[in-house]
């Protein structure tokens, strides 16, 4: 199921997947969405898959959706081809609750740069693992945006006001402020020294269990179907104002950035 934007490697009972956009910062496109929603498919099959382990490429883990392919799905919405209904903001929710509810132990192993919707697959996974170069942020409100649908998953593993402060500052935090948040779990050298060093307890625990472990730690805090969807219908909402339409549209066809220019 392996494509040439997510890589696929086996090792055991461990499915290593990759993100594979470097050139493009890791962005998401919905093709990528729709490799990872095959690639989940595959592991929950696999009985003797019990850890998935969630990466990324040259530095870069991945920096949140594909404004290219946002700016065209905002044309063919201008131009009555198709709606908000069919943007990868729904998709992109769902796979954060397949990952925050799949049988399997997910570890997100970080080195380099993790940005916007990047953040949101730390906050659905069980454990996160980086290096001390990695480097963590929330820039949505530059763009006049919001982190609609990291956020509460975010919001769990962080708290409110640790969540609130990374979106309102846009700030960077290094692999130690995210480690005192809560974000990051461990920072090693050594990734997949570290992932090994977990793998005698984990690999003991059934995928049931594991499933069901989620389940009712989901029961403990206040994500639902609601909360859920009101963070795609947020995402919808503000991809179709004008003023943040042209902000994306001038940086995908002018790299200028909002800010620029003003007075």
């Amino acid at each position: 199921m392996a494509t040439p934007d997510l890589l696929l490697d086996r090792q055991g009972r461990v499915l290593s997947l990759t993100f594979n956009r470097p050139e493009h910062g890791n962005t998401l496109t919905q093709g990528l969405l729709n490799a990872l929603s095959d690639a989940l498919d595959v592991a929950d099959r696999d009985p003797d898959c019990r850890v998935l382990v969630l990466r990324g490429t040259n530095g870069q883990f991945c920096t949140g959706m594909d404004f290219g392919e946002l700016t065209e799905r905002l044309t063919r919405i201008d131009f009555g081809v198709s709606s908000g209904s069919d943007s990868g903001d729904a998709h992109y929710m769902d796979l954060l609750r397949r990952i925050a509810s799949i049988g399997k132990v997910v570890v997100s192993a970080v080195d380099g740069q993790v940005m916007a919707g990047g953040v949101g697959f730390l906050a659905a996974s069980d454990l996160v693992l980086a290096t001390p170069a990695s480097r963590f942020s929330l820039p949505e409100a530059l763009w006049g945006l919001l982190p609609a649908c990291v956020l509460p998953l975010l919001i769990r593993r962080i708290g409110f006001q640790d969540a609130y402060r990374l979106t309102l500052t846009t700030e960077t935090w290094s692999a130690d402020q995210a480690h005192t948040s809560g974000l990051v779990d461990e920072v090693d050298t050594d990734l997949d020294g570290a992932i090994r060093k977990r793998m005698v307890r984990l690999s003991r625990l059934e995928p049931e269990t594991v499933r069901n472990l989620k389940a009712y730690f989901r029961k403990m805090w206040y994500l639902s179907d609601a909360v859920e969807r009101t963070a795609v219908d947020e995402i919808d909402r503000l991809v179709r104002d004008p003023r943040i339409q042209e902000n994306i549209r001038n940086f995908v066809e002018h790299k200028r950035f909002p800010w620029e220019g003003r007075s």
